[in-house]
């Protein structure tokens, strides 16, 4: 293979140098990434939430047909219906919708229609009033404006006076896309969560003329249980349409990555790359976001380690990295009751044949845990629950076993990424790295024993 930067590759472009001359200025260095294109043709096809067009979007016809039909009303200058969108993550829930509402914008646009998508993503707002403020935050960047209240220090009735102002200087007709929404529980003293305060609050806003734009709620879950908890009030105030994602098959996913392997050089991926990175994803619930990240960091790998190719090794190197990174992106925010239960739950799955988890095994290994570090101990129903929270995440799924006809029913656990890696993961906690792993699995092995 070649070993400077001068050389080239096979099909003309210049092949990159794995170990770079430590006495290059970072200038130097730079200058020199800048003059080889790499392996990596355009960046952007390999980012899950970039919109791609029509002709690229595979496996949902169905629910692309759907959400189309229901939001088309928009260029009439009426007002669509609401919808629920539930399934899997990365099953293409949020990309149909962002598909869906540009092309509509662009048509109204045509017709002066003055149209505006707010999207918003609910994982990360703690609080009604926090999500409000950055619904009018980005209908304000939607249509070129400021924001006239200040985010802290103001009454929640003032942001919404804000965003319906916002909306109704700017927009004759809008889609508030709501993805996670389930992700916004709010204050804890509250029995009914955010969202749901936040759906009836906006579904009504029109009948009551705070608004006078036309308003459409596209809600986006990846609980399937989620409207069961939004309160009487506002399920009667919003009554959505439902349009339910399944899982991708390897097959699809195989299609996904081939509508998108333009992103590379021509003549650059060995033809097992795109084959085993859909495996690997097919394995997590068909989650077309992960295919996607798995073909770009693959793709970087090799361009870092100066490879002309991108071969299986490199996909096999980026499941690790992106499995651990999403990893650590849940658990860094859980609290450490919640830490306790996965860890105890993995810790069974990863020492049974199928990779599973019993509640009252996992339970048993939970209150080791706590005895050992002189944590709260919660009964084995509230252990259950934190388990059951954690399955919008998508990080664990469970259904309902039971022993027998004569015996009780209990709750199997299964986990959408290798057990090892979420224990590996939650051990960077220094309460639980202070645990012997090898205790932990006598543990454990002594539960299942005893379980047979």
């Amino acid at each position: 293979m070649p070993s400077t930067a001068d050389s080239s590759s096979s099909d003309g472009r210049p092949a990159l140098d794995g170990h770079g001359d430590n006495s290059q200025s970072i200038e130097e260095m730079l200058l020199e990434f800048d003059d080889q294109e790499g392996l990596i043709r355009d960046r952007t096809l390999l980012d899950p939430n970039y919109i791609v067009k029509e002709d690229r979007i595979v496996g949902r016809d169905h629910q692309l047909q759907e959400v189309t039909k229901m939001l088309r009303v928009a260029l009439g200058d009426n007002r669509p219906p609401n919808l629920f969108l539930y399934g899997p993550s990365g099953t293409g829930k949020s990309l149909i919708t962002k598909a869906v509402c540009k092309n509509i914008s662009q048509i109204c646009e045509s017709r002066n229609i003055r149209f505006g998508t707010i999207e918003v993503n609910c994982q990360d707002l703690d609080t009604l009033g926090v999500a409000v403020y950055e619904l009018a935050g980005r209908a304000a960047e939607e249509a070129g404006v400021g924001v006239e209240v200040p985010k802290h220090g103001v009454a929640t009735k003032e942001k919404w006076d804000e965003l319906y102002r916002i909306v109704n200087e700017n927009f004759d007709s809008i889609v508030f896309v709501l993805d996670e929404l389930d992700m916004l529980v709010g204050r804890r003293d509250k029995q009914e969560p955010a969202f749901s305060r936040l759906l009836y609050q906006l579904s009504r806003a029109g009948a009551n003329d705070d608004l006078t734009a036309h308003i459409s709620l596209v809600a986006i879950s990846n609980d399937t249980k989620m409207m069961e908890s939004v309160g009487s009030r506002a399920l009667s105030s919003f009554t959505p349409e439902d349009v339910h994602f399944d899982d991708y098959d390897a097959n699809q996913l195989q299609a996904i990555l081939r509508r998108r392997q333009d992103a590379f050089y021509d003549g650059v991926l060995d033809d097992d790359v795109i084959p085993l990175a859909a495996a690997f994803a097919a394995q997590t619930h068909g989650d077309a976001r992960k295919a996607i990240d798995l073909m770009r960091v693959a793709g970087e790998l090799a361009e870092r380690e100066g490879n002309e190719r991108v071969r299986e090794i490199h996909v096999r190197q980026a499941q690790d990295k992106v499995e651990k990174n999403r990893v650590l992106e849940v658990v860094r925010g859980i609290s450490t009751q919640k830490k306790l239960c996965l860890y105890a739950t993995a810790a069974v799955a990863g020492e049974t044949d199928g990779g599973t988890a019993r509640s009252t095994t996992g339970y048993r290994v939970y209150e080791f845990l706590t005895d050992t570090i002189g944590a709260d101990q919660y009964h084995q129903e509230t252990y259950v629950n934190k388990m059951k929270e954690l399955t919008t995440y998508s990080l664990v799924d469970f259904e309902r076993r039971s022993h027998g006809p004569s015996s009780g029913m209990f709750l199997e656990f299964q986990f959408g990424e290798r057990p090892e890696t979420i224990l590996e993961t939650l051990r960077e906690d220094s309460r639980l790295d202070s645990v012997s792993s090898s205790e932990v699995q006598s543990v454990v092995k002594s539960r299942l024993r005893q379980k047979s």
